[in-house]
C-alpha cells in the first residue's frame, strides 16, 4: 500500500468529500487494525439509485430551469452522487398527487392503454437524468396497485387482491409498460411483481399470497415476457426484510417460478435483518438481490435529527452490502418541504427537499452519506474481505473494476475511534471521527 486517499465527512465539519493524500508505509498499531482483503471476494455491485416517483418528478417541474439542472447533476453527474439506477412505479403510487391508471375502467382487453400520463413530468424527469449519466441508466419497475376494477375491492387503495380473471390482463399490461417506456427511451431491465405485496395500505396498494405470486409470475408473467421477447428480470417480495427468505422460498418453490425469478427486493421498514440477504445468497447464489426502497417516515422519526436520519442510511446500506445485496436504491428523489406530495398524506424525508415557496432545495446530511458509497463503489466492484477490532465502527470494502480498493467505514458513536487501515502489512493510522462516515480510496 503506498498511498492512500480519506475522504471523510461529519455533521460539524460542513467539509463533504474533501480529500486528503496520506503515506501509507507503516505496520501500524496491531491493537487498533482494521485488515483489508482484496483476494477474498463475495458478491459483484451494480450500483445505486432513486426513485422516479411522480412526487419528485413534480417537484422537479417546478423549479427554475437552473435549479433543474443542478439537482439533476447533483444526483447523477460525476461530481454528484453517479446514481446509475431508478425506479419507476407503474400506474400511481402513494407519492403522487392521486390514483391513475393507463387504460380506461373496465377495459379487459387494453385497448386504451396509453401512457401519456408519464409523458406530462415523469418522463421528462428521466429523461433529464439519462442525458446527464455518463454510462446508461439502468430502470426498475414496480406496480402498487392494479386498475381497480381488476381488484378484490374495487379500488387501488385499501389493499384488496388480483381478481384471478384478469391475471393474464394484468401481465399484458406489465408488457405493455415495459414497450411503451422502451419506444420513449427508458429501457427497463428490471421488475417486481408487486410494491410491499402483504400490506394493505391506506394508499395504492394489492395483496398477494406466496401462491399467488408464484402462480402470477410462472402462469402469466414470466411466459407474457417471453413470447414479447423482452429481456426483463423478474424480482418477487419488494417487501421488508423480515420475511423476505421465507417469502423467496415459498414463490420459488416451482420449477416454472424458479425459472423466470431472477431475485429479490427488499425494503427496511422493519429494521436491520441483514442476516435474511444473506440466508438468500446463500441458499439462492444464482439470484441477485435488491435493496428498493428505505425513507426516513415522518410518522416514526418526524423529531429525529438530521445525524441520526443519515445514519440510519449509513447503517443500512452498509449493512446491506456487507450482507451480499446487488444494487440499492433510495426511495423519493426529491420532496417539498412537507415531505411531499402525497396524496394520503403519507410524508417522509429526502436527500434533497425542495422549498416550494422560495424555489430553493437543500441536501440533507443523508444525501452525503449515500454519496460516501455511490461516489465511489463503482458498477462491477465486487466486495471484499474486512476485518475491525471493535464494534463502535462498521465497515465495508470493494474492489473496482480498476483494482481500486474502497473501504467505507461508519462511526455512529459519541467518540473518536484510532485505526489502523491495513493490507499485507502495510497501513495508515488515523481517526474516525465520532458520528462520521470516512471513505478510504487507494491502489
Amino acid at each position: 500500500m503506498e498511498q492512500i486517499t480519506r475522504i471523510a465527512t461529519s455533521e460539524k465539519e460542513k467539509e463533504y468529500w474533501k480529500v486528503t493524500d496520506m503515506k501509507a508505509d507503516i505496520a501500524g498499531d496491531c491493537m487498533h487494525v482494521v485488515n483489508v482483503y482484496p483476494e477474498v471476494t463475495y458478491q459483484q455491485f451494480k450500483g445505486f439509485g432513486g426513485a422516479f416517483t411522480e412526487a419528485s418528478a413534480h417537484n422537479y417541474m417546478r423549479m427554475s430551469e437552473e435549479n433543474k439542472k443542478q439537482v439533476i447533476r447533483d444526483y447523477f453527474s460525476a461530481d454528484g452522487l453517479k446514481y446509475n439506477f431508478g425506479r419507476i412505479h407503474m400506474n400511481s403510487c402513494d407519492f403522487g398527487l392521486g390514483n391513475y391508471a393507463y387504460i380506461e375502467d373496465g377495459d379487459k382487453e387494453l385497448k386504451t392503454f396509453d401512457i401519456a400520463h408519464d409523458f406530462e413530468e415523469i418522463i421528462p424527469f428521466v429523461r433529464a437524468a439519462q442525458a446527464e449519466a455518463k454510462e446508461p441508466i439502468r430502470f426498475l419497475m414496480s406496480p402498487w396497485s392494479p386498475p381497480a376494477f381488476m381488484k378484490t375491492n374495487g379500488e387501488m387503495n385499501h389493499g384488496g387482491s388480483l381478481k384471478k380473471e384478469y391475471y393474464e390482463s394484468w401481465a399484458e399490461y406489465f408488457v405493455k409498460f415495459i414497450q411503451a417506456y422502451q419506444e420513449a427511451g427508458i429501457p427497463i431491465g428490471y421488475l417486481t411483481v408487486q410494491n410491499e405485496p402483504m400490506a394493505v395500505q391506506t394508499w395504492d396498494s394489492c395483496v398477494y399470497t406466496s401462491e399467488e405470486e408464484r402462480i402470477f409470475v410462472e402462469d402469466y408473467l414470466g411466459p407474457k415476457l417471453e413470447a414479447a421477447g423482452l429481456d426483463v428480470k423478474i424480482f418477487v417480495w419488494d417487501h421488508n426484510k423480515e420475511e423476505a427468505y421465507q417469502r423467496f422460498k415459498e414463490v420459488t418453490s416451482g420449477e416454472k417460478a424458479m425459472k423466470y425469478v431472477a431475485g429479490c427486493a427488499l425494503h427496511w421498514y422493519t429494521g436491520d435483518h441483514f442476516e435474511a440477504v444473506e440466508m438468500i445468497g446463500k441458499q439462492y447464489p444464482d439470484k441477485e438481490v435488491f435493496f428498493t426502497e428505505g425513507c426516513v417516515e415522518y410518522s416514526r422519526f418526524a423529531d429525529s435529527g438530521e445525524t441520526q436520519k443519515a445514519e440510519m442510511y449509513g447503517h443500512d446500506i452498509l449493512g446491506n452490502l456487507n450482507a451480499g445485496i446487488h444494487a440499492s436504491l433510495d426511495w423519493n428523489l426529491i420532496l417539498d418541504e412537507k415531505g411531499g406530495p402525497n396524496h394520503v398524506g403519507n410524508f417522509c424525508a429526502a436527500p434533497i427537499m425542495y422549498d416550494t415557496k422560495g424555489d430553493t432545495y437543500e441536501k440533507r446530511l443523508a444525501y452525503y452519506y449515500i454519496g460516501q458509497f455511490s461516489r465511489y463503489i463503482r458498477a462491477g466492484a465486487k466486495r471484499i474481505g474486512t476485518t475491525r477490532y471493535t464494534d463502535k465502527i462498521e465497515v465495508t470494502g470493494f474492489l473496482n473494476p480498476d483494482g481500486e480498493r474502497v473501504i467505507v467505514i461508519l462511526n455512529k458513536t459519541d467518540e473518536d475511534v484510532p485505526i489502523t487501515l491495513r493490507e499485507t502489512g502495510h497501513g495508515v493510522e488515523t481517526v474516525v471521527k465520532a458520528h462520521s462516515i470516512s471513505t478510504f480510496c487507494y491502489k
